[in-house]
């Protein structure tokens, strides 16, 4: 409605079918001139014209047939106009609210970062004041040190004055003491001299008196003691039943004496052969009178414990000659229950691939007692050596359970009588082997062990039931080798928890497999020392951990040792070739002569019975002792 009373600059047309409203009229000329110099009020310019527009515009409006939706229509423009205000209004309280929640959040992060930096600075704070208090505390500890220091050197200084004093007061004394003792020894000498000198005479006086006193009494006591023993003697002699009875006595003593003597070498000598672990054996698994007396119940126990093992335990061997040493492990098992007679055993092969360690297992799974005796303890013995022999197999004979005699190094003694320089009494000592072996036995069973086998005598070899080769070990043999004393000098110590030893993390299975192919023609004496190597290389390392490159390191120096080994090996066998034989050694009894049947024995034996082999030998013996020139 505001365009009726003419307030809007831009006047908007008028509704269609409205009369137009006439122009308003001119002002009049003498108005406006006429008071120019009146003062105007504020109603000076107020224009009636408008008013009678629209008192004529709202006649015209009543008349017209379009009034009411005129009306309307600038009521709706009205209402508009009005929510278009009231929305403005509340987009302006809402920014306002906008705007004092921002201000609220700005306070909060303005007292919170407040907040922040009063709480750092309470902390400098703290932390100055601490560090103030520390360095105060540092101070007066320092100053305290220094004056217990101080007052502990014036105790030491006043200390030293003391003893310093004392020791002066100690000497003076001593000294004193010293001069009246120089005083008082020079003046008793002083005196007892001229007591001497005064008293001569009569010193010598006594001394003369108790010498010739001494010299009556000792003459007495001979003419005594000859008078006493005289009437004795006289009386013994004119009674002939003392004589005889004197006579007789001292001849049954000197019986007895003798009887005696023998009687105590004799039993010794039984003793000894029955119970007693006789001078050539090293090694035995039966007590001994010493061991029964000393330990009884351990002796006992041990005893009742001792059950029959497994022969292969612990003994790794290539699979057929493991069938083989458990076929005979088995027999010889059941010749001891059946009580028949046992055969003799020969090993050979390179040293460290368990030949006494079978031994050993084989007596245990058989029931058997073992001995264990060398061959290079016969020959220093000399003479005592046929003794010794003869010895061993009496104490081997006295055994119930039946003894296993593992002879190692055999070939050292058991050498051949007609072509090698041995002595008398090296051939007397094989000569009594040779007879106290010359039958079986149900008592006792021979196994030698020789790395040199060919330079055993005929009739050694003759005596020998069963031959078995121990060769090195394969790879397969060496990787459980290797498995085997890895787990038994490294993994059990390490993980048991009693030794100073652990282990680092790597693979172990495929380290051993490595192992194994690296340590190709090694022993199993040289790999249980390798598994030795590591465990001591765990004890010498500062932490006790075995890691992977110190086993790289110890098998590159066990590897090293072997191939320098080897190789003093092959110069040796080289310098034996190239020395020239001497004269005669070519014959039929020469070694070259001996190695080539003994050869043709060991390939035999694998195929055949020991029947072919013997008759092999004895047809071989007698070509060689007909045609010396054959046996080349």
């Amino acid at each position: 409605m505001s365009w009726l009373f003419g307030l809007n600059k831009g006047q908007p047309e008028a509704p269609s079918g409205l009369p137009v409203p006439p122009p308003p009229p001119p002002p009049p000329s003498g108005g406006s001139s006429g008071g120019g110099d009146k003062p105007k009020d504020k109603w000076s310019n107020f224009d009636p014209t408008g008013l009678e527009r629209a008192a004529q515009a709202a006649k015209e409006l009543d008349k017209s047939r379009h009034a009411k939706e005129a009306l309307d229509l600038a009521r709706m423009q009205e209402q508009t106009v009005q929510l278009e205000h009231q929305s403005k209004m509340k987009e302006y309280e809402a920014a306002v609210e906008q705007l004092k929640g921002d201000q609220i959040r700005i306070q909060a992060e303005e007292r919170r970062k407040t907040l922040n930096e009063e709480t750092k600075q309470h902390q400098a704070r703290a932390q100055y004041q601490d560090k103030l208090a520390r360095q105060r505390y540092e101070d007066q500890m320092r100053q305290q040190v220094t004056l217990n220091e101080e007052n502990l050197r014036k105790q030491e200084e006043s200390v030293q004055k003391q003893e310093a004093m004392r020791k002066a007061t100690i000497e003076h004394e001593m000294e004193l003491r010293h001069k009246n003792e120089l005083l008082r020894i020079e003046a008793e000498s002083k005196a007892r001299a001229r007591v001497e000198r005064e008293n001569a005479d009569i010193i010598r006086e006594q001394i003369r008196l108790k010498a010739a006193e001494h010299r009556q009494t000792v003459l007495e006591s001979i003419k005594t003691a000859g008078a006493v023993f005289g009437e004795g003697f006289r009386a013994f002699v004119s009674d002939w039943d003392k004589v005889t009875a004197t006579v007789a006595g001292l001849t049954l003593l000197a019986v007895g004496v003798y009887s005696a003597r023998n009687a105590t070498a004799v039993a010794g000598r039984y003793i000894e052969a029955r119970l007693g672990k006789p001078s050539l054996v090293r090694e035995t698994s039966r007590f001994t009178v010493g061991e029964a007396i000393k330990h009884p119940v351990k002796v006992t126990v041990k005893r009742l414990k001792s059950k029959p093992q497994d022969a292969l335990e612990g003994v790794v061997l290539s699979p057929s000659l493991e069938e083989r040493v458990r076929d005979v492990a088995i027999a010889t098992r059941n010749t001891r229950q059946n009580k028949g007679l046992y055969r003799n055993i020969l090993m050979y092969g390179p040293p460290g691939t368990g030949k006494t360690l079978f031994a050993k297992k084989l007596a245990m799974h058989s029931g058997m007692d073992y001995a264990i005796m060398t061959g290079g303890d016969v020959a220093p013995m000399g003479r005592d050596g046929v003794t010794a022999m003869h010895k061993v197999f009496d104490w081997a004979n006295t055994s119930r359970r039946g003894l296993l005699l593992f002879v190692d190094e055999a070939d050292a003694f058991l050498r051949k009588r007609a072509t090698e320089k041995i002595s008398e009494d090296l051939r007397a000592t094989l000569n009594a082997f040779l007879y106290r072996t010359g039958e079986q036995s149900n008592k006792f069973m021979l196994v030698l062990a020789s790395n040199q086998p060919e330079q055993f005598d005929w009739a050694i070899n003759d005596r020998i039931d069963e031959i078995v080769n121990f060769a090195l070990p394969g790879p397969e043999e060496r990787e459980r080798l290797v498995r085997l004393y890895f787990d038994k000098y490294v993994l059990e110590p390490a993980t048991g928890g009693r030794q100073r030893m652990k282990l680092a993390q790597f693979d172990y299975g495929k380290k051993c497999s490595e192992i194994a192919k690296r340590t190709e023609g090694m022993s199993g004496r040289e790999i249980s020392k390798l598994g030795v190597a590591w465990q001591a290389a765990a004890y010498s390392s500062e932490d006790g951990v075995l890691t992977e490159a110190m086993i790289d390191a110890r098998v590159d120096d066990a590897v090293k040792q072997h191939l320098q080994k080897m190789d003093w090996l092959h110069r040796e066998d080289e310098a034996q070739t190239l020395t020239p034989p001497p004269a005669g050694a070519t014959g039929g009894g020469g070694k070259m002569g001996f190695t080539l049947p003994l050869i043709l024995m060991f390939l035999l034996h694998d195929n055949t019975q020991h029947t072919t082999c013997s008759s092999f030998f004895f047809f071989y013996q007698k070509t060689t002792s007909s045609n010396p020139q054959a046996a080349a």
